[in-house]
């Protein structure tokens, strides 16, 4: 960088001076020109001069914060933090170009920090260490130029990540596992991206791949995307009847009690899907702003909604006291708020009690079932229920086997205290198939989780014909199996009972298109990114889809959004092959060269690149490293570099090895562009036949 006004100011006390130092290293050696001051020599005319001049003009104010800061009154770096404020109060725009880090457990509420640091999304990096994550998030926001005067109202600035807890830390890819993963094969590329992100990533909030995993889609494991951060400009025109549910705060006083509040309000979501004339904003876009206190314009903005709903929990031993708002999110007026208090008890009936008064306050049309159709599946045992929560609790938290097993236990003690349980009937059976398919380490494992994961969806359905997430759990187990008429059935009766659910359209869409029915897929596909904006795996997903429909260019432009509301792990993987797939090698190459470090799977995009540019030494090891990388489980993407490689023979036997693994990368062969040069092979498509596509 070359001019001082893309410079970024970092301001910290000389008792942070260290991790400050880490901060500035990681940022400079990416070529980012950073302004930071290591010398004892403070005060005087001439520095007073170049520091007002330097926050004057930078491009970014980062502010490192910790307690030696808010506990110390005085200090130079508190004169820097008054400059910063008084710009960013002269245009209220140029507050994006706040951007406060802090390095220890220091609360993003502490009043001793300024006011206008609080009214921006905060950063965590624990002692100064500085993800690459973070580091791609600074160049992108010094690729705009700084405001230089208001031309837009503040709640439609997309600023700074959303989510302050759990820390950013947890959040961004940590190094890559010594865990040999379970699947390394390359199935579509939405399922290898959320694979990459399980295996990858230590800490965080996100699940899997939409063969195997949830309910919850693709998260586990990941972590939710720092959404709010840079999220696609789109126009602000709120469906009728269309609503977020913000976290519900808790209020019990103690921390343990938060996965309460937390699955209380995922529950209420779920029930308000449930609606047919409401259309809510998915789980991962709406949590995303956990633990900030956000504008209520700004939520509605980036959800595209036209109301939120927003509350506390405060529970006790026998009872809960649950308080509700409903916003207007373009007046920001108040619609509707209520307190209840409720026995533990009556949290089903809680739960139809607020969603009936939200649905009645936007003016929605209740049928004579929607009390049954949002109570469906659950239970009125207060000790399950809190058990249920638990689990939930553990599920979103899954990043290795033991977490896993543990989960699937929550979900049995919740069963165990209440037999007809479905909602946890279905919950825990997506759990098996994620253990399954990500965590199992022999086939015999693999095995029983997935019999006990078709178990359970089907106890689910017959307890609850009318439960969407147990035809869910069934269609997701039935894929693994390669059963993909009966999994088709099962994905349509889902969407048929949840039309408005995130998850549902997601992971039919993905499936339906992959099955060759493009439209219906592409329809839910698009709709479930409408639905869940901040969520990555949305935007992935559809550029799955696209890829495998050979419309490149649109995938690209999907992944891009993905990447604009915060990526994900090994996303630079699926943009390459993309690009390979157009023909433009060179960005391919650069893609997946230039994040090589982001996941060993860029073996897998550098070897097709690299032999189609003639280097085929460098392609043969690339493929010796996916290979000492993925084992035997690689056979499907074994498959489609040797077909891209013109070897069809090799193709062909990884094929037939991917067939006796029960690959599951094998339910994108009808559709998969990489496999085109096999699909006149008499081989082929015996193995085709024997898969059984649906018709």
């Amino acid at each position: 960088m070359s001019s001082t006004c893309h410079a970024v100011f970092i301001s910290y006390a000389s008792q942070d001076a260290e991790a400050a130092g880490r901060i500035c290293e990681a940022l400079r050696a990416a070529g980012i020109e950073v302004w930071f001051d290591q010398s004892e020599l403070r005060g005087g005319d001439a520095w007073d001069q170049s520091i007002r001049k330097q926050i004057k003009t930078c491009a970014l104010f980062l502010p490192v914060i910790s307690h030696t800061t808010h506990d110390r009154r005085e200090g130079y770096f508190r004169l820097e933090w008054k400059l910063a404020v008084d710009r960013s109060h002269l245009m209220d725009a140029d507050k994006a170009f706040l951007l406060p880090v802090i390095i220890d457990d220091t609360r993003d509420d502490d009043e001793r920090v300024p006011e206008r640091f609080r009214e921006v999304q905060w950063t965590r990096l624990p002692d100064g260490v500085t993800p690459a994550a973070f580091v791609e998030r600074v160049r992108r926001l010094l690729s705009v130029e700084p405001a230089q005067e208001p031309t837009q109202e503040p709640t439609q600035e997309p600023t700074q990540e959303p989510t302050r807890t759990p820390s950013a830390a947890a959040r961004v890819p940590a190094a890559p596992s010594t865990r040999k993963p379970i699947l390394a094969s390359r199935r579509s590329k939405a399922a290898l991206l959320a694979t990459i992100a399980v295996v990858v990533v230590a800490l965080g909030y996100f699940a899997a791949n939409r063969l195997v995993l949830s309910k919850r889609g693709a998260e586990i494991g990941a972590a939710p995307a720092p959404a709010a951060q840079s999220a696609p400009a789109t126009v602000f025109n709120p469906p009728p009847h269309s609503i977020a549910v913000l976290p519900f705060v808790n209020m019990s006083g103690d921390k343990e009690q938060e996965y309460f509040s937390e699955g209380l309000t995922e529950e209420l979501l779920n029930s308000l899907t449930r609606i047919n004339e409401l259309q809510v904003a998915a789980r991962t876009s709406s949590f995303s702003f956990q633990g900030e206190h956000p504008d209520i314009a700004t939520v509605a903005h980036k959800l595209n909604v036209g109301a939120v709903l927003e509350g506390s929990v405060r529970r006790s031993a026998r009872t809960v006291r649950v308080t509700a708002q409903l916003v207007n999110g373009i007046t920001g007026f108040h619609v509707w708020s209520q307190t209840y208090d409720r026995d533990l008890g009556d949290v089903l009936k809680l739960q139809t009690e607020i969603a009936t008064a939200v649905a009645g306050a936007l003016k929605v049309t209740l049928l004579s079932d929607e009390a049954a159709k949002i109570e469906v599946g659950g239970t009125h045992n207060a000790a399950a229920f809190d058990a249920h929560l638990r689990a939930l609790q553990a599920y979103w938290k899954v990043h290795n086997a033991k977490e896993s097993q543990a989960a699937i236990a929550a979900f049995t003690d919740a069963i165990r205290l209440d037999p007809d349980y479905a909602v946890s009937y279905s919950d825990r059976s997506i759990a098996l198939s994620t253990f399954a398919t990500l965590w199992a380490v022999t086939d015999s494992a693999a095995r029983i989780a997935r019999d006990n994961a078709v178990a359970d969806a089907r106890k689910a359905v017959a307890l609850a014909p009318n439960l969407g997430e147990g035809h869910l759990a069934l269609a997701i187990v039935y894929a693994s199996l390669r059963e993909f008429t009966p999994a088709l059935e099962e994905y349509e009766r889902a969407l048929a009972l949840a039309p408005g659910d995130g998850r549902v359209l997601r992971d039919y869409g993905a499936f339906a298109v992959n099955m060759g029915r493009t439209d219906s897929g592409l329809k839910s596909l698009r709709r479930a990114a409408e639905l869940d904006p901040l969520n990555a795996y949305s935007h992935v997903f559809l550029g799955a889809a696209l890829s495998s429909l050979r419309r490149y260019e649109e995938a690209i432009a999907a992944y891009n959004e993905a990447l604009a509301v915060g990526g994900a792990p090994g996303i630079h993987v699926v943009i390459g092959e993309a690009y390979y797939l157009l023909g433009d090698l060179q960005s391919a190459r650069t893609s997946c060269e230039e994040n090589a470090a982001e996941s060993e799977y860029v073996q897998f995009c550098l070897a097709l690149t690299y032999d189609k540019l003639g280097r085929h030494a460098d392609a043969e090891a690339a493929l010796a490293k996916f290979k000492a990388t993925a084992g035997d489980t690689g056979a499907y993407a074994y498959a489609t570099i040797y077909a891209q490689w013109g070897n069809r023979a090799k193709s062909l036997e990884w094929l037939e090895t991917a067939l006796r693994r029960r690959d599951s990368g094998l339910e994108n062969l009808k559709t998969d562009p990489l496999l085109d040069p096999l699909r006149q092979e008499p081989r082929f498509q015996a193995l085709e036949r024997e898969l059984k596509f649906p018709t």
